[in-house]
């Protein structure tokens, strides 16, 4: 996952001792020009003439039907001679408008890219492409990192603006939506396991382009994953990072909403786009029938009944996160006082009066607003620190989840330039940010909660947090809405550098022979693995083949997440809103494309 074996083109690199004036869109206009030239030709050797020696080609759908990346002229020479004439890509148009058109960027004095953006055409669809050129001594430029992602189908277009459904259900409406809802036929192309955010938007991408589906959640209301967690949650990113497909937040909804605002609008989502959610239900069992190419789901409506309903695709949206994990405690049973896991726990205000110290273990997002929550609540509290505590303030938090994720700005460009980039360019480039930001912005803030016993750390290879979302333990975080500050005062008591040994009546003892007495205790430490609801569902041998669901492999993609896994029509939906808005537009035009038989994905055999 990490970039050490990659070298951010820097213009000591490239041998260019000055850049004069850039003119981006003449420069921008000559490549493309030859580009262009050099596909509609099928000459893979001209076209790779046109790349870095050390460039990339990232590539989501267009080409491959798959998420991949291909890194260096050898690699990008075979992706061509596999895939040029049978895409029959053709139709470049290079886009000059205020958000795409061709611009010189310079994120550090020694690095230059020029981006430009284009739209092209395939046998089956249209597409997007961005391409970073850089500066040659010579004074040309070339390809270091290119972009193709397909952007929609052929013929099957979403049914949005002037082709939004007709309507007009005169008389008739809530009995369609009584149907709908019913699945009176016990049958549909997709069944999703889960109605949060991933869920939804999944939902609502198929249903814009006409394949239906059904949603089944646990919960009692959708959005109730959000309401039931702790009060004192709130999300820390924009609502313009946060959007769903179809329907924009309001002018007026808050920068930060909380979890609770959170659920009430993704319930109003999956109201107002009439997807089908069926509540307080589960999933017993899910059969595989090769023969008919169907799953056979067992469904469990909250006791009242018990369907068994036949799916083509079957869909697990069931969050970021498994079941809550507790570390195995000894003599946990002894402790007198009250123990939860983050997940379970709603507010301190609920034991106020018998609870005066607690104890929070763990350091991360949740351990944090847990601390926050009982100091606020007047009560003695102290967070155990289990290892080093990536910290970072909200300005620069807010760059690192997408600086162009902002008022007036497109949400689906910002969504392409939040993707686009190879991860191995990513971590160089939030390598160089995290290491800056850490000794200038956030110099003073991680330097004081240091001296107040708190440890933190740049992350892996000092790349931030970016690169530790992708790792299976997803977390390892926290973005400063107040926390620190109480911290670095001595409001809330930092407990680190020494194991757990164990429980006793009064508290916590640790290995170090010292003891944090303690009323209550919350363990915000994380969550189980995303598969264990499948494997609770399919058979054994059936959910032993699917392989790990977080994590990047080789090429910067999650190996199961958004894309085929090892069983047949079994896919998983997982992401934070940003990611989930943007993969669950590729998965639904994946889907569309088996459906009308226009999938072909290749065995490239490399």
């Amino acid at each position: 996952m990490q970039g050490e074996s990659h070298q951010l083109p820097t213009l000591d690199l490239l041998q260019v001792s000055e850049l004069p004036d850039v003119d981006a869109v003449a420069v921008a206009r000559g490549w493309f020009s030859s580009f262009k030239t050099a596909l509609a030709s099928s000459d893979v050797d001209a076209v790779v003439q046109h790349f870095y020696g050390d460039g990339f080609w990232v590539d989501n759908l267009a080409l491959t039907w798959d998420y991949r990346t291909f890194r260096g002229l050898d690699s990008i020479r075979k992706l061509l001679g596999a895939r040029l004439k049978d895409v029959d890509i053709g139709g470049l148009q290079l886009e000059e408008d205020e958000f795409r058109g061709p611009q010189l960027q310079r994120p550090y004095p020694d690095v230059a890219l020029l981006r430009l953006c284009f739209s092209f055409t395939t046998g089956v669809g249209r597409g997007t492409g961005v391409c970073n050129l850089v500066p040659f001594p010579e004074g040309t430029w070339r390809a270091y990192t290119m972009f193709t992602m397909l952007e929609s189908l052929a013929g099957f277009l979403e049914q949005i603006d002037h082709l939004r459904p007709r309507g007009g259900e005169h008389g008739t409406y809530e009995d369609l939506r009584r149907r709908e809802l019913e699945v009176e036929d016990n049958s549909r192309t997709v069944l999703i396991v889960g109605a949060g955010h991933s869920g939804l938007m999944t939902a609502a991408r198929l249903k814009c382009l006409g394949i239906d589906s059904l949603i089944i959640d646990r919960q009692e209301r959708v959005g109730d994953m959000w309401r039931k967690r702790y009060k004192f949650l709130s999300l820390h990113s924009t609502p313009y990072y946060n959007e769903m497909p179809y329907m924009p937040f309001p002018a007026t909804w808050p920068r930060y909403s909380s979890g609770y605002e959170m659920g009430e609008w993704l319930e109003a989502y999956a109201k107002f786009l009439r997807l089908n959610v069926w509540t307080s239900s589960k999933v017993l069992k899910a059969t595989w029938d090769d023969s008919q190419k169907r799953w056979t789901i067992e469904i469990d409506r909250g006791g009242r009944e018990i369907r068994t309903l036949t799916v083509k695709h079957l869909m697990f949206a069931t969050g970021l996160t498994g079941p809550p994990k507790v570390p195995e405690v000894k003599d946990m049973d002894v402790f007198k006082g009250k123990v939860f896991h983050a997940a379970q726990f709603t507010s301190a205000r609920d034991h106020i009066g018998n609870c005066k110290k607690a104890v929070v273990v763990g350091a991360c997002l949740s351990g944090h607003d847990v601390a926050h929550d009982f100091y606020e609540a007047g009560m003695d509290v102290t967070m155990y620190q289990r290892s080093a505590t990536i910290i970072l303030s909200h300005p620069p938090a807010d760059e690192v989840l997408g600086a162009y994720f902002l008022q007036g700005f497109p949400t689906e460009v910002a969504d392409i330039y939040l993707n686009y980039l190879p991860l191995k360019t990513r971590f160089q480039m939030a390598q160089r940010r995290t290491r800056q930001v850490a000794s200038t912005i956030d110099k003073e803030l991680i330097e004081n909660l240091e001296n107040a016993g708190f440890k933190t750390t740049l992350g892996p290879g000092d790349a931030g947090f970016g690169p530790l979302l992708l790792t299976p333990r997803g977390g390892g975080h926290y973005i400063n809405t107040g926390t620190s500050q109480l911290i670095i005062d001595g409001r809330i008591k930092v407990k680190n550098g020494s194991a757990i040994a164990h429980m006793t009546e009064r508290g916590i003892a640790f290995e170090d022979g010292t003891e944090l007495e303690a009323d209550i205790v919350v363990f915000a430490t994380g969550f189980k693995d995303q598969r264990t609801e499948m494997w609770g569902v399919l058979d054994k041998e059936v959910g032993e083949r699917v392989p790990p669901i977080w994590g990047v492999n080789e090429e910067g993609f999650m190996p199961a997440n958004w894309r085929p896994c090892e069983v047949e029509n079994l896919w998983f939906g997982i992401g934070g809103f940003a990611a989930s808005r943007f993969y669950s537009k590729l998965f639904a035009l994946r889907l569309k494309a088996i459906e009308e038989g226009l999938y072909d994905k290749p065995d490239l055999g490399f």
